[in-house]
């Protein structure tokens, strides 16, 4: 979430409530709703680490609100994860260990293992379509978002059924 709010902020100040909008705005249901009470703790952290300046601004009919705007260690530190590529490939990933050790635990077969697996990609998937067809047609980047996610859980069943050919 750090990263995410201070590339906001590079367009100019704001408060935590429109950054709340404009993530919702800018990823729309493709991906989890960001949390207000979360988005005030980060921006608290943000302040502190200097990457962020917050600064009260007086309402007369409501309470005060802090809006922030960003520094100069906070450009850096944006500009420094746009540089940085994401993510390496998913060596690590928690299914590939348990399949990896299911027929030594001998809890469980790597068949029922790859099969529970695969009904929950599945299911992932349905509910990603459905998600893109209740998603609004003008936003190009949810929808890419979730065309990413369907394409990635596509070849994550191929490699399932690869599994299940080499090892079932």
């Amino acid at each position: 979430m750090r990263l995410p709010l201070l590339a906001l902020l590079v367009n100019g100040p704001a408060h935590g409530y429109e950054l709340k909008q404009a993530l919702e705005a800018l990823l729309g249901a493709a991906y989890s709703r960001p949390n207000v009470g979360q988005i005030y703790v980060t921006l608290g952290r943000l302040e502190k680490t200097g990457l962020i300046e917050g600064e009260d601004v007086e309402q007369s009919d409501r309470p005060n609100k802090r809006t922030y705007r960003i520094t100069a260690a906070g450009r850096e530190a944006v500009e420094a994860w746009f540089e940085d590529t994401t993510v390496e490939p998913r060596v690590r990933d928690e299914f590939f260990m348990k399949l990896a050790l299911a027929s030594r635990a001998g809890t469980t077969s790597r068949v029922a293992l790859i099969d529970r697996q695969r009904r929950h990609y599945l299911k992932s998937m349905r509910e990603l379509s459905r998600l893109a067809a209740s998603e609004d047609r003008d936003n190009r980047v949810a929808h890419l978002l979730i065309e990413g996610a369907m394409l990635h859980i596509r070849a994550d069943l191929a490699w399932l059924e690869r599994c299940q050919e080499d090892l079932g």
